[in-house]
């Protein structure tokens, strides 16, 4: 029951609440909820920059993934949360981890259309020639976007 509430507190983006329970209950820092996200991966996915930080203090996983094999990075490159993605990045996060359909953080950031974090993951040395399963890299989906800024980033 704790654990719902936790995950209610990091959707509602009350830090406060997320380290009174984390001290005194450690142990959900890397927990999973039902769809298999821990708590970094859900802040992130719900841009909550301050409680990101909380956690990743406290020591949460920064590679972990849910039940689809997405990390918390992969969540702020499909949704366009670009403060928290230069944050991931900074501290570590894997950028070519890939997830159980072969996407990548900057195959989503391409097919997305998030020219800054597509940018971002380019500057830190993501490997371009990967491809999903369908066989498509990043400049292939940038391709499909017609993005000419984004063609031109992957080409260069």
């Amino acid at each position: 029951m704790e654990h719902e509430i936790f995950f209610a507190e990091i959707r509602n983006g009350n830090s406060k609440a997320i380290i009174d329970i984390l001290n005194s209950n450690p142990e959900l820092l890397n927990i999973s909820d039902q769809r298999g996200s821990t708590p970094l991966i859900l802040a992130a996915y719900y841009n909550q920059e301050k409680i990101v930080d909380v956690l990743l203090e406290k020591g949460a996983d920064i590679n972990a993934k849910d039940s689809s094999g997405n990390t918390a990075l992969m969540g702020v490159c499909f949704k366009g949360f670009t403060a928290i993605a230069k944050n991931l990045i900074d501290r570590g996060a894997n950028i070519d981890e890939r997830n159980s359909m072969g996407g990548t953080c900057l195959i989503y950031a391409v097919t997305f259309k998030h020219l800054e974090i597509a940018k971002l993951l380019v500057a830190h040395g993501a490997d371009t020639t990967l491809k999903d399963g369908r066989g498509d890299t990043a400049l292939d989906h940038a391709k499909i976007q017609g993005g000419i800024e984004m063609i031109t980033l992957l080409e260069s």
